[in-house]
C-alpha cells in the first residue's frame, strides 16, 4: 500500500472512530485502488496507538476507553502456558533441542551460577546470549508475577486507564513487558516501550511476539541516559535495575520529569537486604530532592515527617508451581565437563528452580495522592519519631504492616511503620487473642490500629518492639 493509500486510510479512520466501530471491509471501498482489507488492516494496528483505537475480537477498531481499567486479578499460581512455550521455542531456537542437556545444559547452569554468584556480591553482570537465557529461565516466573501484584494494587484503586503508555527500564528478557499485557487484556491500548541495551533485548523481542494485538511495543537499545524520548508516561517501570546503574537517584529524578500528571513510578526490587534497603534510600532521595510522593506501600502517615530508618521491607507471595523448563534444567544430563559446577550438589536437587516470589516495591506519584489517605489524631496516637520517650510505656500507635512474619520458630515478628520512624519498630506478637489477631491476619500494607501496645528497646537489633500481649488491642483502620 502506498503512502497516499495508507494516508486515505487513516483520515477515514479519524473520521469514523467518532461515528461507529471502524470495519475494514468498510474503509477499504473508500480508499483509492479498493486495496484488500487485510492490508487496511494491517495499516490500522501499524497507527493504533497514534490514533487511540483498540482492536476488537471480530476485527473490527474502536477507540480505547478513558475510564479506568475493570479486570479481575487473584494471583498469579504459575507462568502462563504460552509464555512457557514461547521462552522454550527460544532455547530450542538459539541451543537445540537438547538445551537443558550436555555443554549446552551445562553452559546454562554455569551462567546461572554466576549471575547468582555476582549478583550476591555486588558486582555487575555482563550479557552475552547464554546470560540472557539462562536469566531468561531462572528470572522470568517470578519477575512476570511480582509486575502483576505490584500493578494490581493500581488496578483496584483505578489508576491504570483504558489507554496506557508505558516506559519501561531495564525490560531485561520481558517479565513486566508480558505481566502487563496478561493483566490488562485484550481491552486496553498499551503503547509499551522497553529500554534495554544488552543482549537480553533479542530474548525480549522474541517474548513480546506473545503480546495480544492491542499491546504495540518499541525496543529501545541504548541505555536509558541516551534514549530521546517524546511525550509522558502513564507508567514507568523500574524492574530490578537500580542496583546495576551508577547514579539511580539521577535516572529516577529524570524519569519523573516524564510522568504524566496522574501518572506512577512503579520501583521494584529483589528482597535481598542489600536491594531492599537501597530502594528505600533511592526513594527517600527523589522524595527530599525532586518531590516525588510515595503512593505506597511506606505511606507517609505523619505530614512533612520522612522516615530515617533502615526499613528493609518486603512482599511475599505463594510460590509458583514449577516451569517445565526450570525443571528440566535442574535434571539436565551433565556432560562430565564442571563448567563450575557446585560439586555439593545434585542433578534434580532444585539449583536452578526459582520459584519465590518476594520483593521490595515503590510506587512514586507526583500528584500527592497515597494509597492510605489517613491522617493520626495526634492526641489520640503517638508519632514513631518520638518512640525515645516511650520506653517501657503502653502507648497507642497507627502503623502500616511492613512485613509478613519474620520469625524463625519465636514469636511472630511483624516490621510496621507511620513513616516518621528514626530506627526501625518491630511489632511482636507474644500472646494471641480475638482482639489483637488483626495483626496476623493483616495483609502486607494494611493500616492498623494498636492500642495498649508496650514499648521496649531492643538493644541486639538497635530497633525498638512494641510489643503486643494480652492486653494489646490491634484492629485493622477500613480505608
Amino acid at each position: 500500500m502506498n503512502e497516499t493509500q495508507r494516508k486515505q486510510v487513516v483520515d477515514n479512520a479519524k473520521y469514523l472512530r467518532e461515528v461507529r466501530p471502524i470495519d475494514p471491509e468498510e474503509i477499504h471501498e473508500y480508499v483509492e485502488g479498493q486495496p484488500h482489507p487485510a492490508a487496511v488492516r494491517q495499516v490500522l494496528r501499524e497507527q493504533a496507538a497514534a490514533l487511540g483505537l483498540i482492536e476488537r475480537a471480530d476485527g473490527r477498531f474502536e477507540p480505547a476507553s478513558t475510564e479506568p481499567v475493570s479486570a479481575s486479578f487473584d494471583g498469579v499460581e504459575r507462568l502462563p502456558e504460552p509464555i512457557a512455550h514461547a521462552l522454550e521455542a527460544q532455547l530450542v531456537e538459539r541451543m537445540g533441542p537438547g538445551w537443558p542437556d550436555g555443554t549446552s545444559g551445562d553452559r546454562l547452569r554455569a551462567k546461572i551460577r554466576d549471575f547468582k554468584r555476582r549478583y550476591l556480591r555486588g558486582e555487575t553482570v555482563t550479557y552475552d546470549e547464554v546470560t540472557a537465557l539462562g536469566y531468561a529461565i531462572y528470572h522470568l516466573p517470578s519477575y512476570f508475577a511480582t509486575t502483576q501484584y505490584v500493578l494490581a494494587e493500581l488496578l483496584e484503586d483505578e489508576l491504570l486507564g483504558g489507554r496506557l503508555r508505558v516506559l519501561d527500564v531495564g525490560a531485561g528478557v520481558g517479565g513486566p513487558a508480558l505481566a502487563v499485557d496478561e493483566l490488562l487484556g485484550a481491552a486496553t491500548l498499551v503503547e509499551y516501550h522497553a529500554v534495554e541495551p544488552s543482549t537480553a533485548a533479542e530474548i525480549l523481542s522474541g517474548m513480546l511476539d506473545e503480546t495480544g494485538r492491542n499491546f504495540h511495543p518499541t525496543i529501545h537499545r541504548e541505555p536509558i541516559e541516551s534514549v530521546d524520548l517524546d511525550g509522558t508516561f502513564d507508567l514507568i517501570v523500574c524492574a530490578n535495575v537500580f542496583s546495576e546503574l551508577d547514579d539511580p537517584e539521577s535516572v529516577l529524578t529524570s524519569l519523573l520529569d516524564m510522568l504524566a500528571d496522574d501518572g506512577t513510578v512503579c520501583a521494584l526490587a529483589p528482597a535481598d537486604r542489600n536491594t531492599a534497603i537501597e530502594l528505600r534510600q533511592i526513594e527517600r532521595a527523589v522524595e527530599r530532592e525532586a518531590g516525588a510522593n510515595v503512593y505506597s506501600p511506606t505511606v507517609r502517615l505523619w505530614p512533612d515527617e520522612q522516615p530515617e530508618s533502615t526499613s528493609w521491607s518486603f512482599d511475599r507471595k505463594p510460590d509458583l508451581d514449577v516451569p517445565a523448563f526450570q525443571r528440566r534444567l535442574d535434571e539436565g544430563e551433565r556432560s562430565g565437563d564442571s563448567y563450575g559446577a557446585n560439586e555439593d550438589r545434585e542433578p534434580g536437587d532444585g539449583e536452578f528452580v526459582n520459584v519465590d516470589v518476594q520483593y521490595a516495591y515503590s510506587l512514586l506519584r507526583t500528584d500527592g495522592k497515597q494509597a492510605i489517605a489517613f491522617r493520626p489524631e495526634r492526641a489520640r496516637v503517638a508519632k514513631m519519631a518520638e518512640t525515645e520517650k516511650h520506653v517501657t510505656d503502653r502507648i497507642d500507635y497507627v502503623a502500616i504492616k511492613l512485613s509478613n512474619d519474620l520469625s524463625e520458630n519465636g514469636n511472630p515478628l511483624y516490621l510496621v511503620g507511620d513513616g516518621s520512624e528514626l530506627v526501625d519498630h518491630f511489632a511482636v506478637l507474644t500472646k494471641e487473642s480475638a482482639l489483637n489477631r488483626d495483626l496476623t491476619e493483616a495483609a502486607y500494607g494494611d493500616l492498623l490500629q494498636f492500642e495498649n501496645v508496650l514499648v521496649l528497646w531492643n538493644d541486639d537489633e538497635g530497633a525498638y518492639n512494641l510489643v503486643v500481649d494480652g492486653e494489646t488491642i490491634v484492629d485493622r483502620i477500613p480505608l
